[in-house]
C-alpha cells in the first residue's frame, strides 16, 4: 500500500496556534484502505449512438414551470458553494487586505449571511481562506498559503451559523499536492488528496479520505492509481467518486458509486468510461449517474462525446448535446443542467425540456449552481450588474422547489 508523503500530523501533536478564538488540533489516518488499486472493475462502457435517447432532438421544447421560490441579494464578493442542507457556505472578500478572505453561511431560512471562519486558523499573514462546504452539522474549509502554496483541510461541529466544537485540522499538504477537493454531508467530510501535475509527486497514487465529526482518526477509502478525474460529490446516502482504474490496461476512469451509510465500504454501481475519456463531473440522482464530458474524443463511442449523460451503462442514457459548465443535480426523473450560460430543466418522465429564467442583468457567464446531485430545493447564484453603470454591483441568490 501506497500513501501519499504528505506532511501528516498525528492525533497525538497538538497544533498550538489559536486564532481569533479558533483552536485547531490534528487528527491521525487509520492504516489500511477501503478499496486499493487492485480492486475488481466493471468492464468498459462503449455506447453506440442509436442506443441512447437525444434530449433536445427527441423530446419537446417547453416553457419551464419552475418558479423562484426565494431570493436574496448579497454583497459583491461573495461566492456560493455546493451544500445539501439549510446553510450554504461562502468565501467571502474581506473589508481589507488581512484577511483577504473569510469563511461564510447562507441561511436559506431566513438569507441572513453569518461571518464563521473569520481568518486563517494558521495566523500566517500570507494564508487565506481558499474553499469552504458544509453541511447543517459540519463546517470545512481549506487554507492556502499563497507564497508556499502549502495547504490545509479544516472542519468543526456547526450549528445556527457558528462553530461549536473544537477544530480539526483534517490533512495538511504542500505544493507537491493540489489544494484537497472535498464535500462535507451531515457529520462527515470526504476528500481526495493527488498529486499536482506541476510538482514533484506525479507518480504517487492519490486517496480518498473520510471522517466523523468527533472521531480521532480518519480512514483511507479509495485509492486511485493517478488522479481522480472529479471533485467527490454526495447525494443522499451515495459519494461519487471517479478513480483510475483498470491502470495495467491503459487510462480509464471509473464513475463509482459508494455507501455513505458504511463510510464507502458497498460500491453501489460503476461507470467505466471508454478508453482514455475523462468525466468532466459526475454525480448521482436516485439510481442514475449523471455524468458529463467536455471534450469529444475520436473514439470511444457516444461516451466519447463532450456532452451530458443520465442513466447507467445496464439501464442506458439519455444524452444532452450541449457543452456541460457544470455539475447537475436533480429530484426523480427531473434534472437541471448548466450549459454555458443557461440551465436546462430536463424531464425524463414527460419527455420535455426547458429553460430556467436567468435573474436579470447578470454578468455573462451566467449563474452557478449550489446545489449538486439529488435535491428537492435547486439553489442558483449570480453576479449582477448594476442597472446605471453596467458594473459587477452584487450577487444574486434564488431557490427553485423541484
Amino acid at each position: 500500500m501506497r500513501f501519499p508523503k504528505l506532511k501528516m500530523t498525528r492525533r497525538s501533536l497538538f497544533k498550538a496556534t489559536a486564532v481569533g478564538g479558533v483552536t485547531a488540533a490534528a487528527v491521525g489516518v487509520l492504516a489500511g484502505c477501503t478499496h486499493d488499486a487492485n480492486d475488481t472493475e466493471a468492464d468498459p462502457t462503449v455506447v453506440d449512438e442509436s442506443e441512447a435517447d437525444d434530449i433536445l432532438s427527441e423530446f419537446e421544447g417547453v416553457d419551464t414551470t419552475l418558479a423562484v421560490e426565494g431570493s436574496w441579494t448579497l454583497p459583491l464578493g461573495n461566492v456560493l458553494h455546493p451544500a445539501e442542507g439549510t446553510w450554504i457556505p461562502v468565501t467571502t472578500a474581506g473589508s481589507s487586505a488581512t484577511p483577504m478572505v473569510t469563511g461564510s453561511a447562507l441561511s436559506l431560512a431566513s438569507g441572513e449571511l453569518v461571518e464563521v471562519v473569520p481568518e486563517p486558523v494558521s495566523g500566517a499573514a500570507t494564508s487565506v481562506i481558499y474553499d469552504a462546504r458544509c453541511s447543517d452539522s459540519v463546517y470545512a474549509w481549506i487554507e492556502l498559503d499563497l507564497v508556499t502554496r502549502a495547504w490545509s483541510l479544516h472542519a468543526s461541529s456547526f450549528s445556527a451559523g457558528a462553530l461549536t466544537g473544537e477544530t480539526k485540522t483534517l490533512w495538511e499538504g504542500t505544493s507537491d499536492y493540489d489544494p484537497a477537493p472535498f464535500a462535507v454531508s451531515g457529520s462527515t467530510v470526504v476528500w481526495q488528496v493527488q498529486p499536482s501535475t506541476l510538482g514533484s509527486k506525479t507518480q504517487e497514487h492519490s486517496f480518498c479520505y473520510i471522517w466523523h465529526a468527533g472521531d480521532s482518526d480518519a480512514q483511507a477509502v479509495v485509492e486511485s492509481p493517478g488522479r481522480f478525474a472529479t471533485w467527490p460529490t454526495v447525494s443522499g446516502e451515495v459519494v461519487t467518486l471517479a478513480p483510475r482504474v483498470r491502470a495495467s490496461e491503459g487510462t480509464y476512469y471509473g464513475v463509482t458509486a459508494y455507501s455513505l451509510s458504511d463510510d464507502l465500504n458497498t460500491r453501489i454501481d460503476q461507470l467505466v468510461m471508454p478508453q482514455g475519456v475523462r468525466p468532466f463531473r459526475a454525480t448521482r440522482v436516485g439510481d442514475r449517474f449523471l455524468v458529463s464530458v467536455e471534450a469529444s474524443y475520436s473514439t470511444g463511442g457516444l461516451l466519447g462525446q463532450m456532452g451530458t449523460y443520465i442513466g447507467t451503462s445496464s439501464a442506458g442514457f439519455y444524452r444532452l448535446n450541449r457543452e456541460p459548465s457544470e455539475c447537475g443535480c436533480g429530484n426523480g426523473d427531473l434534472f437541471i443542467v448548466k450549459s454555458n450560460a443557461t440551465y436546462l430543466v430536463l424531464d425524463l418522465a414527460n419527455r420535455q425540456y426547458s429553460a430556467l429564467p436567468s435573474a436579470d442583468r447578470i454578468v455573462d457567464y451566467g449563474e452557478y449552481p449550489a446545489r449538486v446531485g439529488e435535491c428537492d430545493l435547486f439553489v442558483t447564484f449570480s453576479t449582477v450588474k448594476a442597472a446605471d453603470t453596467g458594473y459587477p454591483a452584487s450577487v444574486a441568490v434564488r431557490t427553485f422547489r423541484l
